[in-house]
This record gives C-alpha cells, sequence and structure tokens, in this order.
C-alpha cells in the first residue's frame, strides 16, 4: 500500500530543502536509502492523518496510545537463507572490497497493534508514521546542525543485551565490537571533513540505554563534529545528500560496499536505513531510519540488521538481526517463544 506524500527526485529535493532554507522555512524531510523518493514538506502543510513525526519532542502527533495488552512474535528468515547472503558479503570482505559492511533484511512479525498505534506508543528520539507505508522508532542520530552551523554526527555501533552479566564491561571489552566502532568513527569523520572545517571526535564510544519491550539493549556510540561555511541554511540541501547514503548504515568504503550490499540483500531498502529529519528555520536535528516496521501486502515486516567485519560470525550476527526487531516501550507483551 503506498501512502498519499509526494516522493521528488534527488534534484527537487536538494533544491526544495536549500531555498526553504535560505528562507528559514521550518520543513520535515525523509530520505530513502537508494536517494530515489524523497519526501521534502513544510511543516504547516502537513497532516497527521498521513505523516506523523516526533524528532526528539518536536512533533505534530495526534491521538491517544491506548493500553492494551502487546501480542508481538517474529518470524525470522531461515538460517541457510542469511547464510547465502553472509558469505556472499565475506567473499567481497576478502576481495578487498569493504571492510565494514551493514547486512539487513526484513523479519516478518504478528502484533495485535498498528502501525499508527505502535508510533503513538513508541519512545525513541526519532519516530516517523507514513499512513500504510512504515513507522520507525529509531534512537540514532544522523546529524544536528546548530544555528552557527556547528554539525555533530552521532554513530551507533555496537549491541548487547543490558541483562547479561557484566554487560557493559563485555561490550566495551568486544574485539569485533570496538574494531567495528572504530572503522564507523573514521568514515564519518571523513565524510563530515567533505562539508565541514575542525572535524574532530568530540566523544569515543559512550554508551546509551535503549528499552524495549523484552527489557533493556546497551548500544554504544561516538560523537564527530565540525564547523560548516556561514550562511549554511542556504545549500542544506546539497550539504545533506553529500553525506548520504549514511555511513553507519553502509559500511566503508562507501560506494563499493553498498554495491554489495544490495547484491546480497536483493531489494532495495527504500525508507530504511534512509534518514528523516527536521529544520525548524534555525536548526536541523535528523536521525537514521533504523528500527523500522513495514506494512507489505501479506503483512507487517521488521527490518533490521548489523554490522559485517572479516571477524564476524554468522551465527551472532544472525541472532543481533533477530533481537534488534523490538518494540521501544515497556508492556504487557506477550514473549516470543
Amino acid at each position: 500500500m503506498q501512502s498519499m506524500q509526494q516522493t521528488l527526485s534527488r534534484g527537487q529535493a536538494i533544491n526544495r530543502m536549500n531555498e526553504w532554507g535560505a528562507n528559514g522555512v521550518p520543513f520535515l524531510f525523509l530520505i530513502d536509502f537508494e536517494l530515489q523518493r524523497p519526501i521534502v514538506q513544510r511543516l504547516s502543510e502537513l497532516s497527521p492523518g498521513q505523516l506523523m513525526y516526533d524528532i526528539n519532542g518536536q512533533s505534530n502527533a495526534s491521538g491517544t496510545a491506548g493500553h492494551k495488552p502487546v501480542h508481538f512474535e517474529r518470524c525470522p528468515m531461515p538460517l541457510h537463507n542469511y547464510a547465502t547472503a553472509f558469505q556472499h558479503v565475506q567473499a567481497g570482505i576478502r576481495a578487498g572490497n569493504s571492510y565494514l559492511l551493514n547486512l539487513a533484511f526484513p523479519t516478518p512479525v504478528e502484533t495485535n497493534l498498528s502501525l499508527r498505534e505502535i508510533f503513538l506508543r513508541s519512545r525513541a528520539r526519532y519516530r516517523i508514521w507514513l499512513k500504510n507505508t512504515f513507522t520507525c522508532f529509531s534512537p540514532e542520530t544522523f546529524v544536528t546542525v546548530s544555528p552557527q552551523g556547528r554539525i555533530a554526527s552521532f554513530p551507533m555501533k555496537g549491541t548487547i543485551d543490558a541483562s547479561l552479566p557484566a554487560a557493559r564491561e563485555q561490550l566495551l571489552a568486544n574485539e569485533k565490537e570496538r574494531a567495528e566502532h572504530a572503522t564507523i568513527v573514521d568514515l564519518i569523520r571523513n565524510d563530515l571533513s567533505r562539508v565541514a572545517t575542525g572535524v574532530k571526535v568530540a566523544r569515543y564510544r559512550y554508551l546509551e540505554s535503549i528499552p524495549t519491550h523484552q527489557g533493556q539493549l546497551l548500544q554504544s556510540s561516538s560523537e564527530i563534529s565540525g564547523q560548516l561555511p556561514p550562511q549554511w541554511e542556504r545549500q542544506i540541501g546539497d550539504l545533506l545528500f553529500q553525506l548520504l547514503p549514511a555511513g553507519s548504515i553502509s559500511g566503508a568504503p562507501k560506494r563499493k560496499t553498498v554495491e554489495i550490499i544490495q547484491a546480497a540483500e536483493g531489494q532495495s531498502r527504500g525508507y530504511y536505513t534512509g534518514v528523516c529529519g527536521l529544520f525548524d528555520g534555525q536548526r536541523l536535528d535528523s536521525g537514521v531510519m533504523i528500527r523500522f516496521i513495514e506494512e507489505q501486502a501479506d503483512g507487517l515486516v521488521f527490518r533490521s540488521g548489523g554490522g559485517i567485519t572479516a571477524r564476524s560470525r554468522m551465527e551472532e550476527e544472525y541472532e543481533e538481526m533477530i533481537r534488534k526487531a523490538y518494540l521501544p516501550f515497556a508492556a504487557q507483551a506477550v514473549p516470543t517463544p
């Protein structure tokens, strides 16, 4: 099923964002992973019956969430199917075409909640509901820009079940997670250097707690910042598209890695792992669209994945992909067997 929102070409989206940025017009944007169906709309023209957003507390959300007990069950793809894609990715890594790649797949899910109800009940920094299409409740910031032009990115890499013994210490000491995080920080630093000066790592591998319907996750992030040129608002579209797709959910080096992703996954991602954001007339805030449930012809799917390196173990990556399919709120949930 399709939303009634108008999609633009890449050029149209850039021009609209530049024009509205220059004139201080508040707008919302959704940019898909393939950069083929961006949506850019004035905040004043958005209908909460078609698209609801909550970007770090700036919201047009309308309606009540309800409190009914939640049923949520995952039906993950067979391991042997995942193995085929994983082996394709590993071949690309061995050939030197990538050294970190985000591999993701849809997991069919069954729930008694609608996408709209999930949006209204969820808690996350970046929440989007697009009618008949998807809902997203992402904890990950893409970039923020202050009125003075300070740009910052906050890539998330590394996840662990917070209930495990010494979970914090386990995550920080994990060699695979440490290497993956360092690679993404370096990639994002290089990306920001394309548009900003004085790029630096302001914070490295700090941990945050992420609530889910099955308990807490710990996630590691870093902060990379720099300074945009004066009157950055006049080129806001050009600046953003130079940074896409987001490095944390593609990999490095970006161009070849995206080619491997498309071959391994065998389908377009659409808005999953794209970016959503809001320009309020002075500052910009945007998130990576992970933690994503999509409506398809035969039901709902939860899209999730994880970073693959030469050190990755297939079974562990498969389990991480499934573990990331969750609802971001405490609930009287029916547990998954």
